[in-house]
């Protein structure tokens, strides 16, 4: 037996004795995933123990070094425990930005302190981060940020405000781009800084989106001192950072194109039923084989393209086409289910309509193709840093 084999049979053994059966269900929504945090909440106590254990043995980030909590696994021991996993329809037991986002650009560019005091943490749960990137004035334009941090000698001050921060309400530190140089180019004298929420002067105010629910808030800073160690790679060359982290943003957000581990089809017999063992209507089973084949396409070319990336240096523009498509797809598979549902997916409140789960995830979809860099921004990439074209 191959190493690779011996690894797969005990990973298979590890997981069907460790996951809770609660564990090996499609999530029904997004409040069912775990972002822990210093005051974490869970739906049922299944969810903790899963990412306990998981964290244990640094399976919630395994390619991490084991020195800052991670499972030290090589890409393809990391495949195998990816598709054990999925074998038992394992969930996810812990998600958020500091796995997906800043822990890859602390590996990078964070220093060794940083490394050892923030990676830990994020690997078992302990902090949940958000990212202070898009202002007012600064969205897809976002190296016009006007965040200002002021030098004051042991510290920095930090004024100025943040839009569409994804679960600033809930988080508990925030990694954010400020403007410490006003002098040159605006991708000049942008820097990147990590600090506690709790600081004061730091203010949040949710924002309620057409689905009723939303993640977003606006994040205020007045007067927020922040400790000079706490500024990540160099002061004023943020920019590097920045955009080091976006590639592993676009390829979180294209993840929502892999949709969930319930099959279309198993969906459609469930609202609609069978005919002579077959769905009825011929329009869906034609829309439901094509976009499963898609997304089983999309699925095996982003493990490929994953697979021939070194690990922890992120896709580089090819983030864009993984993050337009992933998004059409999110957007497609919602409105199919739209069409899977019919009637019942109108309903906006009550048990009988779930709350309206179908329409406010069909219209929280829309949302998908601004995030993260807009459709546009991301065709504009792909034309030129992809195509080559002029």
């Amino acid at each position: 037996m191959s190493n690779l084999d011996q690894f797969r049979t005990e990973t298979r053994v590890w997981l069907e004795e460790n996951c809770p059966e609660s564990m090996r269900k499609p999530m029904a929504d997004e409040s069912d995933s775990v972002g822990g945090g210093r005051n974490p909440t869970f739906k049922h106590p299944d969810q903790k123990l899963w990412m306990d254990r998981m964290a244990a043995k640094g399976w919630t980030v395994p390619t991490w070094p084991t020195q800052y909590g991670g499972g030290g696994l090589d890409r393809d021991e990391a495949k195998i425990l990816g598709e054990e996993m999925s074998r038992l329809q394992c969930r996810t037991p812990l998600q958020g930005m500091g796995i997906s986002m800043l822990g890859p650009a602390l590996l990078e560019y964070g220093s060794e302190e940083q490394k050892s005091q923030h990676m830990p943490k994020i690997a078992s749960g302990a902090i949940w981060w958000c990212q202070g990137y898009s202002e007012p004035g600064a969205g897809s334009d976002l190296a016009s940020l006007q965040t200002k941090a002021e030098d004051m000698g042991d510290h920095f001050l930090i004024n100025g405000s943040k839009i569409w921060t994804s679960g600033a309400d809930k988080a508990d530190w925030i990694f954010c781009l400020v403007r410490t140089d006003n002098t040159g180019s605006k991708h000049h004298g942008i820097s990147f800084l990590l600090f506690d929420m709790t600081t004061p002067g730091v203010t949040v105010k949710p924002i309620l989106l057409i689905s009723g629910r939303s993640p977003f808030c606006e994040t205020f800073f007045d007067d927020v001192k922040v400790p000079k160690e706490n500024l990540m790679g160099e002061r004023d060359k943020g920019w590097t950072i920045a955009k080091y982290l976006l590639t592993h943003e676009r390829e979180m957000i294209s993840g929502l194109g892999r949709g969930s581990k319930k099959k279309f089809c198993e969906s459609a017999v469930d609202a609609i039923g069978l005919e002579n063992g077959r769905l009825a209507d011929t329009v869906l089973r034609t829309d439901i084989a094509k976009l499963e084949l898609n997304i089983l396409a999309f699925s095996k070319t982003m493990e490929r393209v994953g697979d021939e990336t070194k690990s922890g240096k992120g896709l580089g523009a090819a983030s864009a086409i993984f993050k337009y498509y992933g998004t059409e797809l999110n957007k497609t598979r919602c409105e199919l289910m739209m069409d899977i549902e019919g009637e019942q997916a109108l309903g906006w409140e009550g048990d009988n309509y779930k709350d309206g789960l179908m329409s406010r995830t069909w219209l929280r979809s829309k949302g998908n193709s601004i995030e993260g860099g807009t459709t546009e921004v991301q065709l504009n990439i792909i034309s030129k840093r992809v195509l080559g074209l002029k």
